[in-house]
């Protein structure tokens, strides 16, 4: 059984603002609770995403993407989808957080949708199904917890056998298993505390027109929580599913 400094973590990122993929690399490792020399990023925009980068690694996370859509025919989406495909066929450890967990949707069936009305930004509340309860992973928050979050698009359906795990008050596919699989999704932003949430809206304003208005703009960023039961939630994915493989 391999001890959490042992693994090796490929982080697939879709992202053109390279301080921000830098940052985002550094929130995976804090929230994941790993060293620096464990995570091996990889932009999918440009790097080759054989099957053979799953060969030297313990656990998959995906991340968001500023300047990427979920639903969107990119010319790397293809390969990215079935790399997706590959991790759930060798039963692999993956979690996406925000668009990743939507191109895991995707990938494996589900159905993804661009809705501007149901977008949310900020902080709110979640709240776990009766099988959220029963997770290995997601029991351990609790029943209603505050989430970090920043979306416009949305997972409309799930794939088939994929359980839903946590809603909001708004929607549903909040947070989702595939089945039997080690492979998780949240909408929300598993990798982010308040800090680097604010770092992040900072830098993604312009793509939100909610932000537009200054005083709309401060009075979100106040909303960010510090910590949140989320904090735990990445690092406990390792701990139950990589680590006790």
């Amino acid at each position: 059984m391999p001890a959490l400094s042992d693994l090796r973590i490929l982080l697939l990122q879709a992202r053109d603002t390279e301080d921000i993929r830098l940052q985002e690399q550094a929130c995976f490792r804090e929230h994941c609770r790993v060293g620096d020399d464990q995570i091996l990023a990889v932009k999918v925009q440009s790097e080759p995403l054989e099957a053979d980068r799953l060969d030297h690694a313990d656990a998959v996370m995906i991340g968001g993407a500023g300047e990427y859509s979920a639903t969107g025919s990119y010319p790397w989406m293809p390969a990215l989808l079935d790399l997706v495909r590959q991790m759930a066929d060798r039963g692999m450890p993956a979690f996406g957080s925000c668009w990743g967990h939507q191109v895991i949707a995707r990938a494996l069936g589900g159905c993804v949708v661009h809705d501007s009305d149901l977008a949310e930004i900020g902080c709110g509340p979640m709240t776990l199904t009766g099988a959220g309860k029963k997770d290995p992973v997601f029991g351990k928050l609790p029943e209603r917890f505050l989430a970090n979050m920043g979306h416009h698009d949305r997972v409309s359906a799930l794939p088939p056998g994929a359980v839903e795990l946590a809603v909001s008050e708004t929607q549903g596919n909040q947070a989702f298993r595939m089945g039997g699989l080690p492979i998780y999704g949240t909408q929300f932003h598993s990798e982010l505390d308040a800090r680097r949430m604010r770092e992040r809206f900072e830098k993604y304003r312009g793509n939100y027109p909610e932000l537009d208005n200054e005083e709309t703009f401060q009075a979100l960023q106040a909303t960010l929580a510090d910590t949140t039961a989320v904090d735990r939630l990445l690092h406990d994915f390792l701990i139950e599913t990589a680590v006790a493989r």
